[in-house]
Parts: structure tokens; C-alpha cells; sequence
């Protein structure tokens, strides 16, 4: 095959990959932005206000958080408790039976305790009672168009087709330029070769970055076939030796507080920021299950399970996770850019931003191309009718 031919193919490549996917990416890059910034947009919008103590007041017993939840809702069970490491709260997650949330996770609804007092704080309904935030919004809008697991594998299909244009891009790039310097802005020119230009060069600055949230994008959406690859595979494989054993009753479960106390003493130099309760479709029905993060910026994203028996309360195993699950808990915070505090984030705003730019350009030029092609072929048209009309006269 000639360079050109080569050439040629790439063309096609990058051109369709790109329409395809432009109104789409657009779309994610919108809600991306505000999503960067979801913290200080949520305690804005959202803000929450907690007793004045001192700071190294310690955690309330999560057996009183535990018994305080039971009493507001009898006969409920305790699917999951959430203990948040940036504000002093406790989240409890109820559910009126595990078979009703097998069948509708919906059915959850929380309980907001001070983490600190174990006071009640607020009181939210199921998914269908409680309102949606902004940030719920656009969350729902850029992982999946509010379509579930169908819009999280249709827009990783736009993420793919994303970096197939970027790739393709790049390799266009060089031959179209190799005869200008590196950058070059022909502003002399027509409106669409500025922006062609313009085009190119902005492409070739984010390049790096783009191809980054556009690898972990793909790997974000693939969470929840991940996720469900495990339970069938490792986790199945762990629980195997337990079947057969009694499933113990919530009423009759060993302290939660101390099973608590067992994980943290396993996983030192971590931070346990959720207790799954036995039973929970998400968990075990054997073991309470703890996730725990480390305890930096860059290793608080990666997450490693602690089971503890739910019969004896005793250590069963600190488990670790598969590869291709730390993949994707590394490609959460790059495609956010939620890892480096402030400065950070203002850096993905802004080459969010550029990125916004490049897409609409891109659009522009295949329009003004079309335009112009259609243009041009009216002129020949017009010509053609025009000699023929000519040769009638004569």
C-alpha cells in the first residue's frame, strides 16, 4: 500500500471515528467539568453543618450507630454502613429485606449519623423518594445517559472511538505539517484553514492528556462487567469453603464495632471506609465485608477488601485484588484529576475546556468541508450547463 493510499485510509479513519463520537464527547466533556469540581459544588449546594468539638474527638461505637438505625426502622435490616474520611458522618443504608434489594437496589434508603456523637443528622428516602442533585445529573448524564449498564457500554464505545481519533490524529499530523513549523497558525488565511490549524495544534498539545482520559474512560465504563468478573470468579472461589455453613441472622451477628477493630488491625497504615453486612447481595452472606483505602492522595483510590467471620468475629482473609481491578481504580482518579488537590483540578478544568474547543472545531470543519465541496460542485454544474446551453445556440 502507497503512502498515500496509507495516508488516505488514516484520513477516513479519523474522520468518521471523530463524527461519531463528537456529539457524545462533547456531552462527557460538559458534564466532566463540573464533575471535576463535584466536592466543592456538593458543600455549596449541599452544605452540611456539624457540632463544634475537638479535632481528635474519636468515632462513635458503630454498634450504637447500628442499634440507634435499628430502632428508627424495626424490622429493617442494615445493608451497609459508609464512614467518610472527609466529613465527620456516618451513612447506614437500610433496606426492608436483602431479597427485596437482590431484586431493586432502589429499595436502600440512609440514615446520616455524626460520626463523632452518633447523633441523627438526616434522614434520606429510597432512590425513588429522594431528589436528584446537580451532581447526580450530571454523574448519570456522563457515565451512562441514565440508561444503566446499556449507556455505560455504549459510551465506552464512544471512549474507544475517541482514542481511535486521537491515534489516527496524530498520525495524519506529521506528513500534513511537515512542510510548516511545529504550531504554525496561518491566520492569513480562510477562516476554515485557521481552524484547521488551530485544530491541529491544540490536538497535538493535549495530545498526552487525551489519550489518558480517554484510556480510563474506557476502563471506568467496563466498572460494572469488571466488578461482576470478579464476584464470579475470586470471590466465588473464597466462599467456596464456606457453603454449607449456617447464614447467622442480623439480630444475632457479632459486634460490628469489633469486627471493625479486627479489620483495621490487619490492614495497618489504612483506613476502613465502609462495612458491607452479611448478607448483602454486594458482600457476603458469611462475613462482614470492609473496604479500605490507603491513607494518601494517591493510594486512596486503591482499595483492598477485609472479610471477618460473621459467626466468630474472627479474621477470615485480607484479599487482594485482581489486576485488571487496580487498573481500574488507578484510571478513577487520572480521568478526574481528584488526586492533587485545587491545583489540579483547575488544570483538567481548563484542558476540559480545549478539549471542548477541538471537538466543536473539528465539527465546524467537517461542515465548512462539506460546504465547500457542495459549493464547488455547483459551480461545475453551473458551468456544464452553461456550455451545453451555449452549444444549443450555436
Amino acid at each position: 500500500m502507497t503512502a498515500a493510499r496509507k495516508l488516505k485510509r488514516w484520513y477516513v479513519i479519523h474522520t468518521w471515528s471523530s463524527l461519531i463520537c463528537t456529539a457524545f464527547l462533547l456531552l462527557i466533556c460538559v458534564t466532566g467539568l463540573p464533575l471535576v469540581f463535584r466536592d466543592e459544588i456538593n458543600q455549596w449546594l449541599q452544605p452540611h453543618q456539624y457540632q463544634a468539638l475537638p479535632a481528635d474527638t474519636p468515632m462513635a461505637n458503630l454498634d450504637r450507630v447500628a442499634q440507634a438505625s435499628r430502632a428508627m426502622y424495626p424490622g429493617q435490616l442494615i445493608a451497609s454502613m459508609f464512614i467518610d474520611d472527609d466529613e465527620p458522618q456516618i451513612m447506614v443504608w437500610m433496606v426492608p429485606s436483602f431479597e427485596q434489594m437482590r431484586a431493586d437496589p432502589d429499595v436502600m434508603h440512609a440514615i446520616r449519623f455524626d460520626a463523632r456523637t452518633a447523633q441523627v443528622l438526616e434522614t434520606e428516602g429510597d432512590a425513588a423518594a429522594r431528589r436528584k442533585t446537580f451532581i447526580d445529573i450530571m454523574l448519570a448524564l456522563h457515565r451512562d445517559l441514565f440508561l444503566d449498564l446499556p449507556g455505560e457500554l455504549f459510551m465506552g464505545l464512544m471512549a474507544v472511538l475517541f482514542v481511535l481519533a486521537i491515534v489516527s490524529g496524530v498520525l495524519l499530523y506529521g506528513p500534513f505539517m511537515k512542510k510548516l513549523p511545529f504550531g504554525t497558525v496561518r491566520a492569513e488565511r480562510s477562516a476554515r484553514v485557521k481552524w484547521l490549524d488551530l485544530h491541529n495544534m491544540l490536538g497535538i498539545v493535549v495530545l498526552a492528556w487525551t489519550l489518558v482520559v480517554g484510556l480510563t474512560g474506557v476502563m471506568n465504563e467496563l466498572s460494572t462487567p469488571l466488578f461482576a468478573l470478579w464476584q464470579r470468579t475470586d470471590v466465588q472461589t473464597l466462599l467456596a469453603s464456606y457453603r454449607g455453613r449456617s447464614v447467622p441472622e442480623q439480630g444475632s451477628l457479632p459486634s460490628v464495632q469489633a469486627a471493625f477493630d479486627t479489620a483495621q488491625r490487619a490492614v495497618p497504615g489504612m483506613r476502613l471506609t465502609s462495612a458491607v453486612f452479611p448478607g448483602n447481595p454486594f458482600g457476603s452472606p458469611y462475613h462482614y465485608l470492609f473496604w479500605s483505602e490507603g491513607d494518601s492522595s494517591l493510594t486512596s483510590r486503591l482499595l483492598t477488601p477485609v472479610l471477618v467471620d460473621a459467626n466468630s468475629g474472627q479474621l477470615s482473609a485480607v484479599v487482594g485484588m485482581p489486576w485488571y481491578l487496580r487498573a481500574l481504580e488507578v484510571s478513577r482518579p487520572l480521568h478526574f484529576g481528584d488526586y492533587g488537590g485545587m491545583p489540579l483540578k483547575i488544570l483538567w478544568a481548563l484542558l476540559d475546556l480545549i478539549t471542548i474547543v477541538i471537538l466543536g472545531s473539528g465539527l465546524y470543519l467537517w461542515i465548512a468541508r462539506r460546504r465547500h465541496q457542495s459549493a464547488r460542485l455547483a459551480r461545475i454544474v453551473t458551468a456544464h450547463e452553461q456550455q451545453a446551453a451555449a452549444g444549443v445556440l450555436r
